[in-house]
């Protein structure tokens, strides 16, 4: 009858403590709330000294503590632990749980683990959908042999916050992007004499991409118009932007040639960030001439609608990507935008479907674009190419047309 009771007990006290964790309150945290809660309630249930989760880094190198209570100065210095060094390095390559029994002897990798006096250990790693998230490990200051219910239990713990963290780290880390994306691009094109522009620019329905679009003004007075796309997505493919359009604008101050530009900024991004790649089109353009000239590092050419014929994409070609094949020639090409005229500059989101070519898609974008005022043919050409459904990419769109002789619009 004891037997039974005591059964009966721990089952009670097992729900309990999966309770405690799985509440529904978790679901209205943000990361940080949600793993002080965690662990606060890791730590009662289980009666230790110590709590951390140690997420892991982008470049899924290190573990960084993130969270920790009983030393919280693990996470205030910051503490990083390579994936398969120390204890908790061994907990993310192995994948399973890790029990030490004796800190002091055990090589860890953390100083701090031993400075707090812990003398034993019990980590798992924190999985989801076959990805590792981080480390999750208790510890106590005399010592202790965890049960098998004890290391369930954390494992559960484990499973329940690995795929809320990565969920909230995505929301996060897309917020941020599109955060860092909107202060970059600008709103709408600056005023220009002599030249009318319209933008669009909408992010991605699955994932923030580095696309972007910018214009500015030369010291010759010349116009620089640039439309760019990032390979990759994210924060990391939008802060690479944030770079790279620092950049060329820069070497556009020193430099008139498109070419000689994209060489610089290649050149740049081979040697700071060798993983980094991009399209990217350059164009300047003299507001008293019609001259245009442009260099593309791969990126598809422009549109172009004359006031008198249909439009169709510029018989150009383009070079190399950015981040890749420093000495392979760049070219600059010239074309001449005539009164009246429209450029429509474009990544790939706007006119690519995986149930459909590329080239369908161009000739759509033909199809839509007209010599007319920048912020109509935007609008129309929006309209033909994206619909009600938002595209999967991110899509830039950037439309820029020499004024009129007469002022007016035929």
């Amino acid at each position: 009858m004891e037997n039974t009771e005591g059964a009966s007990e721990g089952a009670i006290r097992r729900l309990a403590n999966i309770q405690a964790i799985t509440d529904e309150a978790f679901a209205h945290m943000d990361v940080d709330e949600l793993l002080d809660t965690l662990l606060d309630r890791v730590r009662a249930i289980m009666g230790v000294d110590t709590a951390v989760v140690l997420l892991l880094d982008r470049q899924e190198r290190f573990l960084v503590a993130t969270a920790a209570k009983g030393i919280e100065e693990e996470v205030a210095q910051a503490a990083h632990v390579p994936v398969g060094e120390g204890f908790a390095g061994r907990v993310a390559a192995e994948r399973r749980p890790v029990y030490v029994p004796d800190v002091p002897s055990a090589g860890v990798f953390n100083p701090l683990l031993v400075e707090r006096g812990l003398h034993s250990l019990l980590g798992v790693p924190l999985v989801t959908g076959g990805t590792l998230v981080g480390v999750m490990h208790v510890g106590t200051l005399s010592h202790r042999r965890f049960t098998a219910e004890e290391t369930g239990f954390l494992q559960l713990a484990a499973s329940r916050a690995a795929p809320a963290v990565q969920s909230m780290l995505g929301r996060a880390e897309r917020a941020g992007a599109l955060e860092l994306q909107r202060s970059l691009i600008p709103s709408a094109p600056p005023e220009i004499p002599g030249l009318e522009l319209a933008a669009r620019y909408r992010p991605g329905k699955a994932v923030v991409g580095g696309d972007w679009y910018d214009v500015f003004t030369l010291p010759s007075g010349e116009i620089g118009i640039v439309i760019g796309d990032v390979a990759g997505n994210g924060l990391p493919a939008a802060v690479v932007m944030g770079r790279m359009r620092s950049a060329l604008r820069a070497y556009a101050l020193d430099n008139d040639d498109p070419a000689e530009v994209l060489r610089k900024l290649n050149r740049k991004m081979l040697h700071f960030e060798p993983e980094a790649t991009a399209t990217v089109l350059y164009a300047v353009l003299d507001r008293a001439t019609g001259e245009v000239r442009l260099s593309s590092a791969g990126h598809p050419p422009p549109v172009i609608a004359l006031p008198d014929g249909p439009a169709e994409p510029l018989d150009m070609k383009f070079d190399v990507l950015i981040g890749l094949g420093e000495d392979i020639p760049r070219r600059t090409q010239t074309v001449d935008l005539p009164p009246g005229a429209l450029l429509c500059f474009y990544t790939d989101g706007l006119v690519e479907r995986r149930d459909d070519s590329i080239l369908h898609g161009v000739a759509r974008l033909c199809q839509a674009t007209y010599a007319g005022p920048p912020e109509a043919v935007g609008a129309a050409v929006m309209s033909a190419l994206i619909g009600r459904e938002a595209a999967q990419d991110d899509v830039a769109l950037l439309l820029a047309r020499r004024v009129p002789r007469d002022g007016r619009d035929g």
